[in-house]
């Protein structure tokens, strides 16, 4: 069985209730329990922190041992440096995710320090984006 952990960065805590324009309403819980359900052949953990070490820390943790990594390090994609070098730093494959499209939005959130490093990109298809990162694991 595949293992794979989806981690989620700074504010992602307050889905269903932040910006329902653009995160939608549905909580991170409620949609985890579903994509649990669906893919069941997938060990599927979940990390969220609001601080970057955190992030950091958990990256290094699992990036030795797990099959993949989902990863929504939400604005510190577009800041943090240490969050990009850990991502380089680790074995296990990452796929950059963000719910909305961030071409879309402010300039500043055109430039990741992930991507560079990642296996792939999604963005703008709500949470599908995470199920979507799910899939090109399955492989």
């Amino acid at each position: 069985m595949k293992t794979l952990i989806i981690i989620n960065g700074p504010n992602l805590n307050l889905l269903g209730k932040r910006e329902p324009n653009i995160y939608g309403s549905l909580s991170f819980t409620e949609f985890l329990q579903e994509i649990k359900q669906k893919y069941s052949e997938i060990k599927i953990e979940y990390f969220q922190s609001n601080i970057e070490g955190e992030l950091i820390d958990k990256l290094q943790s699992v990036g030795f041992s797990y099959d993949g990594i989902i990863l929504n390090a939400a604005a510190y994609t577009h800041t943090s440096v240490g969050i990009g070098d850990a991502v380089k730093a680790i074995k296990t494959p990452v796929v950059e995710v963000h719910i909305s499209n961030t071409f879309s939005r402010e300039e500043f959130r055109h430039h990741s320090y992930i991507s560079p490093n990642a296996k792939g990109v999604i963005l703008g298809f709500g949470l599908q984006s995470y199920e979507l990162a799910i899939e090109s694991f399955m492989k």
